[in-house]
């Protein structure tokens, strides 16, 4: 499977997510679409990646883009988290990993020395036609959001 590339339309896709929904990616035809994928709810990265696009969520939304997280943890699991925290977007769950592998995210990793299958920290960035327009991949933590919040703006100028 070839990664999903810059400029191609990003085929759909529907998650369970919190809130008791199901996320269509259609349903945000007309809209951005800021999709982050990151590895395990309640751990350091994670927490803080997704307290930066909540703590910047204003300016998204006055950009008119959808926020979605995904992981492969459990809508329950992701429900507490999202309380914990206070996201105003939604977590999807992708527990038999569809979505992940269709955004190739899923990697062997180094964790404590053994390889390990898992998410690698990835955001992509699709327009309201539902083409890919950026992609970020291998994020690191401080300063991703930002990078996300300019690019979008430089495209909706």
């Amino acid at each position: 499977m070839t990664e999903i590339a810059v400029g191609s339309v990003v085929p759909e896709f529907a998650l369970p997510s919190t809130s008791n929904k199901i996320f269509t990616l259609s349903e945000c035809r007309s809209q951005p679409v800021i999709v982050y994928f990151y590895p395990r709810d309640n751990t350091p990265g994670c927490t803080q990646e997704g307290q930066d696009f909540r703590d910047n969520f204003d300016q998204f939304k006055a950009l008119n883009a959808v926020i979605v997280g995904i992981s492969r943890d459990s809508v329950r699991i992701h429900e507490g988290f999202k309380a914990k925290h206070g996201f105003p977007f939604e977590l999807l769950s992708d527990s038999d990993e569809h979505v992940c592998n269709v955004f190739e995210v899923m990697k062997q990793k180094n964790m404590y020395g053994k390889q390990v299958r898992g998410i690698e920290r990835s955001t992509f960035l699709i327009n309201g036609t539902g083409v890919l327009i950026a992609q970020w991949r291998k994020v690191k933590v401080a300063g991703h959001c930002a990078d996300v919040l300019q690019t979008l703006n430089s495209c909706e100028s």
